[in-house]
């Protein structure tokens, strides 16, 4: 299923022990480390122009999230991570698909699992990793396979990375109903169920990125991610109407079933203080349905103490209308194509919040470290009216040890 909830995480910093004396028998020591990463997240909006009713009434959805990333170094070459996790939403906008109050499409359960093995090849200063996963709610499941591929050089100044990313959807219901346990039908409302709108129900996306890090001196470094973007099968959803200037009825909202997408990244850190870093970033995003955006992004992180610091962050979003998108009964039935989806209209907006981060690296009693805590709010408000708050919470710990290897 489709949701419109912004994805909204933390990133984590990096941790590092000091190795301990090895006995003198020995002569080489291996670092052998597990990081665990709690996650924990709220997510509440609100607006008056859902795409499941064709353009007006409401949008209020709520998200509860947890999810925990295990990350295993057994060496310093070999990186395994597994993460799990799932969402409970509850959602006003999609109860209205068949009109029928607290019905089960208001709350859904998506569950995801993710697997991923990285391992650095020699000295040459490549990395290479593998990822896959599965994601499933009631009318949605998703296999993701991705390939990464990143090179630092001797000196550490300049790293490079590609990655190829590759998400194969299956759009039909019924997987997790008790009465049947397996992929049925699309979901389509409950008055325009009277035929099968698409004869397909399966959604490819391939996604081809770069990045290019450089350090330029001691206080700056930048970066570069251009990315290319690629999806076909169902973009359409469909669950949501559309309505039309000479219909009473709705039809189901209609896309392409091709999609190219063009971001561009740039990134600056600026190490102004020694307690205070400005990071800046811009991302210009175009696509053949019509749409051009601009991103803007600043955050502050600024550190109180050696082990606490706060980060006020802003973005800046806007982005022109898709050629397909009119609002609520302004469609012709001439059109081939055509959504009353608001996140395909043109509209700005702005999310502004803290973070607040605890990181003591502190021992809990024999090889256990916590790592850190972060607390994160963001408020989130869009032009067409549409609002968001968003609480996320951070607990890392990790489990690091020497293991000394015998000199053969």
């Amino acid at each position: 299923m489709k949701k419109r909830y912004l994805v909204f995480g933390l990133l984590t910093s990096v941790f590092s022990a000091k190795a301990q004396q090895a006995e003198p028998v020995y002569r080489k020591q291996q670092l052998k480390e597990t990081e665990v990463q709690a996650l924990f997240s709220f997510y509440g909006q609100d607006g008056q122009h859902s795409a499941v009713t064709g353009g007006k009434g409401t949008e209020q959805l709520t998200v509860y999230a947890a999810e925990a990333t295990i990350t295993r170094r057994p060496d310093s070459v070999q990186t395994l991570q597994v993460n799990i996790g799932a969402d409970v939403i509850t959602s006003a906008s999609t109860d209205n698909i068949d009109y029928v109050i607290s019905s089960a499409s208001r709350s859904d359960i998506r569950s995801h699992l993710g697997l991923g093995y990285s391992r650095k090849l020699g000295r040459s200063g490549i990395t290479a990793g593998l990822r896959t996963g599965l994601s499933v709610e009631s009318d949605y499941t998703s296999l993701p396979v991705s390939l990464s591929l990143s090179y630092t050089t001797p000196d550490g100044a300049t790293e490079l990375q590609m990655g190829l990313q590759c998400y194969f959807d299956d759009l039909r219901w019924g997987r997790i109903n008790k009465r049947y346990w397996r992929p049925v039908t699309l979901i389509y409302p409950i008055e325009l169920r009277y035929k099968q709108w698409f004869d397909t129900y399966t959604r490819n996306s391939y996604n081809l990125g770069f990045a290019w890090y450089q350090v330029v001196n001691r206080r700056i470094r930048v970066a570069l991610m251009p990315e290319l973007a690629y999806q076909k099968g169902l973009l359409s959803t469909p669950f949501h109407r559309v309505y039309f200037r000479e219909l009473s009825l709705a039809k189901v909202e209609n896309l392409p079933m091709e999609r190219w997408k063009i971001p561009v990244g740039l990134q600056a850190n600026i190490f102004a203080f020694r307690n205070l870093v400005f990071r800046a970033y811009y991302r210009f995003y175009w696509d053949n349905f019509g749409i051009t955006a601009h991103t803007f992004q600043l955050e502050v992180p600024v550190k109180l103490t050696p082990q606490l610091s706060i980060a006020p962050h802003l973005r800046w979003y806007t982005q022109t209308a898709s050629r397909y998108f009119k609002p609520y009964k302004e469609h012709s039935t001439s059109e081939t194509f055509y959504t009353s989806d608001s996140d395909l209209s043109a509209f700005n907006d702005i999310k502004m919040g803290l973070t607040l981060r605890y990181a003591p690296q502190a021992r809990m009693g024999g090889h256990f470290f916590f790592d850190e805590a972060a607390l994160r709010y963001a408020w989130y408000k869009r032009s067409d009216g549409l609002y968001a708050h968003m609480v996320t919470l951070l607990l890392d710990v990790k489990h690091s040890r020497i293991k000394p290897v015998k000199d053969l």
